[in-house]
């Protein structure tokens, strides 16, 4: 299997993240040496074969696309409440990876796959049309400066991908601390005609996302919390 370190690198492109390094510390050192062989879904510069999800996950049930882990709280939190779905998290953080990695062994979870990379190449190239029942961009880089806005993720290209891998009725759940970047992701939802808004604007604080470090830092520094719902028609 390919090594989590050489499978994220890509060629010069626009980017939907930032490149990140991190040290690791022991913990996640030995988490990525055992675990990422186990769990771990490299996501190659160019792919040449969609994900066998059965073959990953040793049984076929409903699959959710988390976008942007982070340290994986959020992540290990819903699929400990909702064992009848698996769920593929993916990042381009490897200490993120690594932690997310030894909780999953911790808390004896079966139903997490992590992956590291970029989920618009995963997203393209390794998952068919119409195979997950949901996908989550918590948080996503606002990327504030109007010469990066060609980097964020929920932009009109990269949601018609995104609702092409769900099936009929799967559900699109965003959220952000950044006012602006939230209207454009309402206003950007709103106008692909496959999707359905759940509510008449923003959504209630969806009651499966867990409040994560991240979150509270956001709230505590006095930043609106705005949760997007939207499904597949």
């Amino acid at each position: 299997m390919n090594s989590p370190r050489t499978s994220a690198v890509h060629h010069a492109r626009v980017r939907t993240f930032h490149p990140r390094r991190g040290r690791m510390n022991g913990r996640h050192a030995d988490a990525l040496t055992r675990l990422w062989p186990l769990w771990g879904v490299p996501i190659p510069e160019t792919p040449t074969a969609r994900l066998d999800l059965p073959a990953l996950f040793g049984r076929r049930a409903p699959l959710v696309l988390e976008i942007g882990s982070g340290m994986g709280e959020a992540t290990v939190e819903m699929a400990a409440a909702d064992p009848h779905r698996d769920y593929l998290a993916v990042d381009v953080h490897t200490p993120g990876v690594a932690n997310l990695l030894a909780v999953v062994e911790e808390r004896g979870l079966t139903n997490v796959r992590v992956g590291l990379g970029d989920a618009i190449v995963l997203l393209r190239h390794m998952l068919a049309p119409a195979s997950l029942s949901a996908v989550h961009a918590f948080f996503p880089d606002p990327w504030p400066k109007a010469r990066h806005h060609k980097r964020r993720l929920i932009q009109p290209a990269h949601v018609a991908l995104l609702r092409s891998r769900l099936v009929p009725g799967g559900a699109l759940r965003c959220a952000t601390d950044w006012a602006e970047y939230a209207e454009v992701m309402l206003e950007t939802l709103a106008a692909d005609p496959e999707l359905v808004n759940e509510h008449e604007a923003y959504a209630p604080r969806l009651a499966e996302r867990p409040l994560t470090k991240f979150e509270q830092r956001g709230v505590e520094a006095g930043r609106e919390i705005f949760d997007l719902s939207f499904r597949r028609r």
